[in-house]
């Protein structure tokens, strides 16, 4: 049966998502969620939203799909311990070192991989399946065949998003909050750096092509396709920031949907809360040029009419949709938004309404001109429907109730419940009826108040010799039955644990540093070679969320989690930055899996590098090979969308240099063969003057992308002269140059 997964941000949104019907729940707490800036829980609150939900037979899945620096882990040990002992049904992880802590320790509570791992093809999905995975959330970008391919293939859960929210870059791969705000969205702190305004421009001649929100998705919706969709595990709805509302209405359409089929009302329904437009994505076959809204990175609305003219003081508007009173509306002038909600609503004589169905007027200060266009961005009285559906219950359980009064005997009441006995057996005895013994309709009255839980009175079996039972008893009865049943069926979550099996020390023997090299073309790549560079990598790199995996030979450089799969038996490689590794269990996982290197992420400091290496060698007794990227401009954004074709100049990337440009600076656009697209930083990370002061990395990686080939040449000579120590002039240039995160910690 297809679960239905809802996000909850807080207790509010979890009761919308569990009244309206989710199957499951996912949620975070005040560490280590991709969510900070949602409420979240605590452990307490979150205890309760277990015992809520599982008395409901919903789960609840905890996000903790962050990367977790060194001095983290001993609490994010303890916390997965906590969560464990409250009975959390599964962990949604990012960092292999909460995965392998999961899987390792816990017998009951699952370890669900992250879409923050970027799992996109059968080999990734292979490759965590085996290390423990029980469950996979595959990448947005895949389409719905691939889906049903992998799950058909894997043999394993998986799960896709299928409303809300989408992030323009493959998830997990995104740097550019972190690297141009500090607040990384590898830790759930992102700051939504693709929902502003950029302007497009040709880079050797200038020529802008207006600014726009490049970079900002629409909204996801796939209820049209949720026949097809019902092949799935897991369907998941985005919306831990969301408010309740939104959450009660989204669950709402989509139960609707899987139970019954989607229909137009439906449909218009999802248009009344929060969205950016809407897209089938990728998973339908979207075209990467169509999947952004480049007109408003906020909530859109939805059209219900138009402005006609003035009338008498007021504006006449046209309306193809009902207009009530407290609806909030946005009226686009001259491409600027005008807001208001509706307080007063007039008819033709300047009378006040309650609402409008053809035409309506409205007095506001601002301008408006005739045809500019009336959307409705919050429907009041459908809000007030949603907020009444709250507190209701979606599903209620029979309760079968067998009662036994006897004159001279305690009460005796079967009672059947979530398909468990409990039977009730009062203290009091029961007297002989001097006039009226109770009847059945007196005591199915009491005993079926059952509106505060989770039961209705299902059979009623009673049997009576001339017994009277005081109402009290019966109020009672029902109480304790009701708790005891409740207690029977939380007892039935288990919280084992395994024992971690010992692990075997890993280490390699100290190497003096040399330098390595990314490049994009094949000039570069004799530039490194010619001065005496080994580790070149170029065409035997193996980026993540590259699904074609051909035989190769030598040394390959390897990006994401199928990669490892697929090659991991055949060559030596080196994982890439794009793994996300910012502690010594990631790199102990990745060397297990047969990883010569590995290569940090770019999200670490100077401390935390250092951290790393000294718990490495004193947790294997040796150190570990790793390779760290010192200079070059760093990867913002990964993305399959193109923003040269949503701006009309799709194969433009063959003869021109394209870049974004925002306040602070530039930022080149990096194409590909197959059209997908990296956003460059402007500024270019140089550690160069740093290097011979990092002890226990072997590798300094110089990533070269849109630099000609005197430039290669000119950073090579200074990278090695640092090295050697033969110069102490700073290679760093105020101007140009960024030392990334090297000197300050991320949030």
């Amino acid at each position: 049966m297809t679960e239905l997964l809802a996000p909850a941000g807080n207790m509010e949104a979890l009761r919308a998502a569990v009244s309206n019907g989710c199957d499951a729940v996912y949620l975070g707490l005040e560490k280590f969620g991709a969510r900070a800036y949602s409420d979240n829980f605590t452990i307490d609150s979150l205890a309760e939203a277990i015992r809520y939900a599982h008395l409901r037979d919903v789960k609840i899945y905890v996000t903790m799909n962050t990367i977790v620096f060194e001095d983290e882990t001993c609490d994010m040990r303890q916390q997965l311990d906590a969560l464990n002992g409250i009975g959390v049904d599964g962990i949604i992880v990012q960092d292999l070192a909460v995965f392998d802590y999961v899987a390792a320790n816990f017998a009951d509570m699952e370890v669900h991989c992250s879409t923050q791992m970027g799992v996109d093809d059968l080999e990734g999905t292979m490759l965590l399946k085996e290390m423990g995975a029980d469950r996979v959330v595959l990448a947005r970008e895949v389409d719905l065949a691939d889906v049903k391919k992998i799950r058909k293939a894997a043999k394993i859960p998986i799960e896709v998003f299928v409303h809300g929210a989408l992030c323009v870059s493959y998830s997990g791969n995104c740097l550019m909050s972190g690297l141009i705000g500090y607040r990384s969205g590898n830790r759930g702190r992102c700051v939504g750096s693709c929902r502003k305004p950029y302007e497009l421009l040709e880079r050797e001649s200038g020529r802008s092509y207006g600014t726009s929100y490049l970079l900002s998705m629409k909204d996801l919706n796939t209820i049209d396709h949720i026949e097809d969709l019902k092949s799935i595990d897991s369907l998941k709805i985005e919306g831990r920031m969301k408010e309740p509302a939104y959450v009660a209405n989204v669950v709402k359409r989509y139960r609707k949907a899987l139970d019954e089929g989607a229909d137009q009302v439906e449909r218009e329904a999802l248009q009344k809360t929060f969205n950016r437009t809407y897209t089938e994505g990728y998973m339908f076959g979207e075209d990467p040029g169509s999947i952004t809204n480049i007109q408003r990175p906020n909530n859109f609305g939805y059209e219900i009419g138009t402005v006609r003219g003035s009338f008498k003081g007021m504006y006449e508007i046209a309306l193809t949709k009902t207009l009530h009173q407290n609806d909030i509306i946005r009226i686009d002038h001259e491409n600027e938004d005008v807001n208001l909600s509706v307080a007063r609503l007039y008819d033709q004589e300047g009378k006040l309404i309650n609402q409008a169905d053809d035409t309506c007027y409205i007095k506001i200060k601002e301008k408006l001109s005739p045809g500019d266009v009336v959307y409705k961005t919050k429907d009041y009285l459908f809000y007030k429907g949603l907020d009444a559906d709250l507190d209701k219950e979606f599903r209620r359980f029979p309760l079968d109730l067998k009662v036994y009064a006897y004159p001279g005997a305690a009460l005796v009441i079967d009672a059947e419940g979530f398909g468990m006995q409990y039977l009730y057996e009062s203290e009091e005895i029961l007297e002989e009826a001097v006039s009226s013994p109770t009847s059945r309709e007196q005591v199915e009255k009491h005993l079926a108040r059952l509106g505060e839980t989770v039961f209705v009175i299902g059979e009623l079996e009673f049997e009576s010799y001339n017994a009277f039972i005081p109402a009290k008893l019966l109020n009672s009865a029902r109480r304790q039955i009701v708790q005891a049943l409740y207690d029977a069926k939380l007892a039935k979550w288990k919280k084992r644990i395994k024992q971690e099996p010992a692990k075997e020390p890993v280490s390699f023997p100290l190497q003096k540093a040399y330098l390595t090299a990314t490049v994009t073309t094949q000039e570069q790549y004799d530039v490194c070679k010619a001065c005496g560079i080994k580790d070149v990598y170029f065409d035997n790199i193996v980026r993540r969320n590259q699904n074609v995996y051909e035989d190769r030979e030598g040394e390959l450089l390897l990006g994401g989690y199928g990669g490892i799969f697929r090659y991991r038996k055949t060559n030596p490689f080196v994982t890439d930055y794009s793994l996300n590794v910012v502690n010594a269990a990631s790199c102990y996982a990745l060397y297990k899996l047969g990883a010569k290197r590995v290569t940090l992420s770019y999200e670490l400091n100077r401390h935390q590098i250092q951290d790393l290496i000294t718990v490495y060698e004193e947790t294997n007794g040796g150190s570990p090979a790793l390779e760290m990227i010192v200079y070059g401009r760093a990867p913002l954004l990964f993305t399959k969308y193109c923003p040269l074709k949503k701006m009309g100049l799709c194969g433009s990337c063959k003869s021109g240099a394209y870049e974004l440009k925002d306040e602070y600076g530039e930022f080149p656009v990096l194409t590909h063969e197959d059209c997908s697209t990296t956003i460059l930083n402007g500024k270019i990370l140089n550690l160069l003057d740093e290097m011979p002061q990092i002890d226990g990395v072997e590798a300094f990686r110089l990533s070269f992308t849109i630099e000609s080939a005197a430039e290669v040449k000119r950073i090579i000579d200074l990278a090695q002269q640092k090295l050697e120590g033969s110069t102490d002039k700073s290679a760093f240039n105020q101007k140009t140059d960024t030392r990334g995160h090297f000197n300050k910690e991320i949030l």
